[in-house]
């Protein structure tokens, strides 16, 4: 990537099943457009990046440490670094910005799907 690009064109990383990141890494951070299918669960998970994200489109209900708090479009959330979370959407889907630090370089071991416009902005 070069100094700039447009989402349209980024090859899509699937991240799990429903979910697409469409995302620019930087040398220290990641910035990712990431549409979550609807009825969907991202499982409990963890890993040693922060992240911190924007919701763009839809609702999703987003555990972290045990607090469960359901978020809308304009809502924001927090995760540290090794701490257990999960998401879940309801039939709508969503879409979020999430920002991680350091960047996810373990997205360069899942799949990668053809460029395409994302359902943000929609």
């Amino acid at each position: 990537m070069g100094v700039f690009d447009s989402l349209g064109t980024v090859r899509p990383y699937r991240t799990w099943d429903g979910v697409v990141a469409r995302a620019v890494h930087g040398e220290h951070l990641t910035f990712a457009v990431v549409d979550l299918a609807p009825n969907l669960v991202v499982p409990e998970h963890h890993h040693p990046n922060e992240q911190i994200g924007l919701v763009l489109k839809g609702a999703v209900v987003m555990s972290v440490a045990g607090e469960s708090r359901r978020l809308g479009v304009g809502d924001t959330y927090f995760v540290p670094g090794d701490v257990p979370h999960w998401a879940e959407t309801g039939p709508e889907g969503a879409s979020v910005i999430d920002v991680f630090n350091p960047k996810r370089e373990d997205w360069e071991q899942v799949e990668r799907l053809e460029p395409s416009a994302g359902a943000w902005p929609g």
